[in-house]
């Protein structure tokens, strides 16, 4: 038995490995194909294929709207196959209307490839859609990511749909532009879950405002920040604090991707009063605040934003000028209290009625003004108390 020499083995597997560098691989219309962008040019993408074999894709299909190019060197990438000319491969990352023939229509419904069509005009329960030769239906339910309530925001347009119904050889397609809005809307929630976590930090344009927050853009997703966690203190119209276009930098709450309900919070960029609270506030001293809300066991004073003390109704009843056993005291009133004790912990102030700091600044010159004087009762039992 003859056996070939190590040197001739190697040139053999040296000349193999050649060919299937130089192989032209075919390709049907529409068919997809995943690859990677080896380089750009001013008009052209060129993507990796099999071997040292190109393909090309026209660089106008990787820019935004507004004409900024979304796609660099090395990026991954789906296309599908258009034609073979001059030896060049076309590729495509949706089949516009020019190029849409039988084959390659009857193929972007097998694959969902996305197709250009022009919005010709309204028709009953939707609009009717050219693309290429062909004619289609989109119905009201399918059209933007969003219901379109005046049909001049779409007639007139090129837009891109993905074809759901191809019968009779193209005479009856039905289409569909919402569901294209709908995967770029997940491919979004699928980059954020990789990248977003509870605490970190996030900037976004605020894009609407309600009375229960503000809804801010996060790369395409709308994250709520509710007025709950916009600060310390309660926040009666957002209106106020926000507008449109605003960007707001805020820390993630939470992270719901199941319903996709994204959570925002800024509190934490306000200092929190009941870090230092004992010692701003020690026991016994006395302050000015303003009544937040009363009950039927006291009533809550404002100190200062983010800080409420309660006056138990029990405090109320020891001073005999609220004898009668009720909260005597209304929302909105102006009182001055004494701090009987401060619970950090359980963030719990408890507050008495007090003598204003005038009242007490009068009482003690009063007492100064008394000493060495005659005997004076009034000013004896003040001393006393």
């Amino acid at each position: 038995m003859k056996v070939k020499s190590t040197t001739s083995a190697s040139s053999d597997f040296a000349t193999l490995f050649e060919q299937s560098l130089t192989r032209v691989e075919t390709y049907q219309p529409g068919q997809p194909v995943e690859t990677t962008i080896l380089s750009l040019s001013k008009d052209y993408a060129f993507l990796q294929l099999n071997g040292k074999s190109e393909g090309i894709l026209a660089l106008d299909e990787l820019k935004d709207k507004d004409g900024q190019l979304r796609a660099r060197v090395g990026d991954k990438l789906k296309v599908y196959f258009l034609r073979a000319d001059s030896g060049e491969m076309y590729f495509t990352s949706k089949i516009n209307a020019e190029s849409a023939g039988t084959e390659l229509l009857e193929r972007a419904f097998q694959e969902k490839i996305p197709v250009e069509g022009l919005v010709e005009k309204e028709i009953k329960g939707g609009y009717e859609i050219k693309i290429g030769a062909f004619k289609a239906f989109c119905p009201y339910s399918q059209m933007g990511s969003h219901r379109v309530e005046d049909s001049h925001e779409v007639v007139g347009k090129v837009l891109t749909f993905e074809v759901q119904e191809y019968k009779d050889e193209g005479r009856k397609i039905l289409v569909s532009n919402r569901v294209l809005h709908e995967k770029i809307h997940q491919n979004k929630i699928e980059e954020l879950k990789k990248t977003l976590q509870v605490g970190m930090l996030v900037k976004g344009p605020v894009t609407s405002i309600q009375s229960f927050g503000v809804f801010v853009d996060l790369g395409g997703v709308q994250a709520l920040l509710p007025v709950s966690e916009m600060g310390r203190t309660k926040v009666e119209d957002p209106h106020k604090l926000f507008t449109v276009g605003q960007v707001v930098e805020a820390a993630v709450l939470k992270l719901d991707w199941v319903n996709e309900k994204l959570s925002l919070s800024t509190k934490n960029f306000t200092a929190d009063p009941w870090d230092s609270v004992t010692a701003r506030y020690p026991e016994g001293s006395k302050h000015s605040g303003k009544v937040s809300r009363v009950t039927n066991y006291g009533a809550f004073v404002t100190l200062e934003p983010g800080l409420d003390g309660l006056i138990h109704v029990s405090e109320f009843v020891t001073d005999s000028r609220y004898a009668t056993g009720e909260v005597p005291v209304k929302v909105g009133q102006t009182v001055s209290v004494q701090v009987l004790s401060a619970d950090v912990a359980g963030r719990r102030l408890a507050l008495k009625p007090a003598t204003t700091q005038e009242e007490d600044a009068a009482t003690a010159k009063y007492m100064e003004d008394t000493e060495g004087t005659t005997y004076n009762p009034f000013a004896k039992l003040l001393k006393k108390k």
